[in-house]
């Protein structure tokens, strides 16, 4: 509808119309600014060129009402229009607010957690976010790929082997079944000990760690936490020596928590199309390096001739950073260049990252990275995802003791479900701080926004159950509420467009929350069974339940029919 009537201007006026929507329903239903654009083109008076526009548009069927006040143009749909297309909609409801005219293909990378552990709250907004952009972006026609780089390689990987080494060294000293403990980490140089289990300070602890040494247990036996085991093999990883058992108890936690990483997606209702793992791409480290090297993009240290440092103040980077250190081992930022240049490889048209607000200073050594690389980093979109407040009868959240130091995603989901989780995370913009009370979530009430919209729809169903009127397409004799309901229940494909291409998402729940008030209003404001106009009334009321159902749907959330 919002298109069909822009198109029109457009066409109409040979212009770009902005197209608004007025606070007052009585002043029209859509107004344009577009008069006092054209006055200052055409150097005349903004009244006048309106009442030259109210002429041109005098003939068409769409408008009932064309009025001018001070150079603003006021349109009111006619109700052949209206009719038209909520019998339309009604019709065709699986291509509801669709637009097939979008063709791009873009390559979406979020959460991308390392998988050291489980998926914690500030995890959970990107990954909302992004699962909601993708579904809004598919449904509008774009061709998207949901992916998650997997981060397998690294001092972090070692770490968690380190870490689930000594959660099994604990295990077994506090059974009896073993005396001789290790303290870890060794620093370099130093000679084994066999002293009392500690945590190193930076190492991951929770009960998560305790789970997967005892599960190492079963798996391997008890003897992969012995010394005799421990000092029996050694292994070349990430440019340094470590035991075979650390290997072997990083890769086996590294399933694990992926394993864990994806149940908590799946709970979440989120599911990606792909797993690109940082190991698996470490084979294009020399490539990627010779490339950059041609494109005199890097250069060693002086001193330390191994180390490697990008040029990325030559890109506008406060400073240039360093992609292999000195020991020959690849950094972090390393990592990322590889994997982008794989990105970049595969052609697509766009490419979206969501990050946490903490990676604000790397999108410029990034961008720089692929501008070395040959690609044009314009390509590149970078989304902030700020961090997340959560509160329990208006005080902080208790820390998970199975996380150790964070609120887990999964313990959220399991208290308020995964709509009213997903449905107040996209409640305000990514790059804004989110701050909400559970307790609040739980409330069957209009402080509920969920149930405030699911209870709306269930209303509209229970109302669909007891009528026996036959939809009816003729507005003409109904309330104005009644068109403005319809009206604004049409608007659903102009807030999805707005929402995806202005990344906004929080357009789409509030425009629900919205849409679930002027609902109620009528509803209380009215009768509607037995109504003369019932058979229209009933056509309303499933255009509305059809935008909240798919609002809702492409938010990740079921509506509710019965509450």
């Amino acid at each position: 509808m919002y298109k069909r009537i822009k198109n029109i201007l457009d066409s109409t006026l040979g212009q770009n119309v902005i197209l608004e929507i007025p606070k007052d329903s009585k002043m029209g239903h859509f107004a344009t600014p577009i008069a006092f654009i054209l006055a200052k083109q055409e150097n005349k008076n903004p009244k006048e060129i309106a009442e030259e526009i109210k002429n041109k548009l005098q003939n068409i069927r769409e408008f009932e009402i064309i009025t001018t006040l001070n150079g603003f143009i006021n349109l009111k749909l006619s109700d052949e229009f209206l009719s038209q297309v909520a019998e339309d909609s009604l019709k065709n409801q699986d291509n509801f607010a669709k637009d097939e005219n979008q063709h791009q293909k873009i390559l979406l990378e979020f959460v991308s957690a390392n998988p050291t552990g489980p998926l914690h709250i500030g995890h959970a907004r990107g990954a909302i976010f992004g699962d909601t952009l993708a579904r809004i972006g598919k449904y509008l026609g774009y061709e998207i790929q949901k992916e998650y780089y997997i981060n397998d390689s690294g001092s972090q990987i070692e770490m968690l082997g380190y870490s689930i080494f000594i959660a099994g060294q604990k295990i077994l000293k506090d059974s009896g079944k073993q005396k001789e403990i290790l303290d870890l980490p060794f620093i370099e140089g130093q000679e084994m000990k066999k002293v009392e289990v500690s945590y190193p300070k930076d190492y991951y602890k929770g009960e998560y760690i305790v789970d997967l040494a005892n599960e190492a247990i079963e798996k391997f036996g008890s003897e992969i936490f012995s010394f005799k085991e421990f000092d029996k093999e050694f292994v070349y990883s990430n440019e340094k020596i470590i035991p075979k058992t650390i290997q072997k108890l990083s890769d086996f936690g590294v399933e694990k928590m992926l394993d864990l990483i994806k149940d908590n997606l799946k709970n979440a209702n989120i599911v990606f199309d792909n797993f690109i793992s940082e190991k698996s791409l470490m084979k294009d480290f020399v490539p990627v390096l010779t490339k950059l090297r041609e494109n005199n993009a890097i250069y060693n240290d002086e001193k330390e001739h191994s180390k490697i440092w990008l040029k990325s103040t030559l890109k506008g980077d406060e400073k240039d950073r360093v992609i292999v250190r000195d020991s020959s081992c690849p950094t972090y930022l390393c990592g990322d260049i590889i994997y982008h240049n794989d990105k970049f490889m595969r052609g697509f048209d766009k490419y979206i990252n969501i990050w946490g607000a903490d990676h604000h200073g790397y999108i410029a050594r990034i961008k720089a990275s692929i501008d070395f690389l040959g690609y044009d980093s314009n390509k590149l979109e970078i989304i902030l995802s700020q961090m997340v407040s959560l509160l329990k009868g208006g005080k902080p959240y208790k820390m998970s003791k199975r996380a150790g130091n964070f609120i887990l995603m999964q313990d959220i989901i399991d208290e308020i479900g995964a709509d009213a989780l997903r449905f107040v995370f996209l409640s305000k913009k990514a790059d804004t701080h989110l701050e909400f009370d559970i307790d609040v979530l739980k409330n069957e009430d209009s402080n509920n926004p969920i149930y405030y919209i699911n209870y709306a729809n269930a209303r509209i169903h229970t109302i669909l159950g007891k009528s026996t009127a036959k939809e009816m397409y003729d507005f003409s004799n109904l309330d104005s509420m009644w068109k403005d309901l319809l009206i604004y229940a049409l608007l659903l494909p102009k807030i999805l467009e707005g929402a995806f291409s202005e990344r906004a998402l929080q357009k789409l729940p509030e425009y629900l929350k919205n849409l679930a008030s002027k609902l109620h209003f009528c509803y209380n404001s009215s009768k509607i069974l037995n109504n003369p106009n019932e058979g229209s009334i009933i056509s309303i009321l499933k255009i509305v339940s059809l935008s909240i159902t798919t609002g809702l749907s492409l938010m990740g959330i079921t509506a509710k029919t019965k509450m």
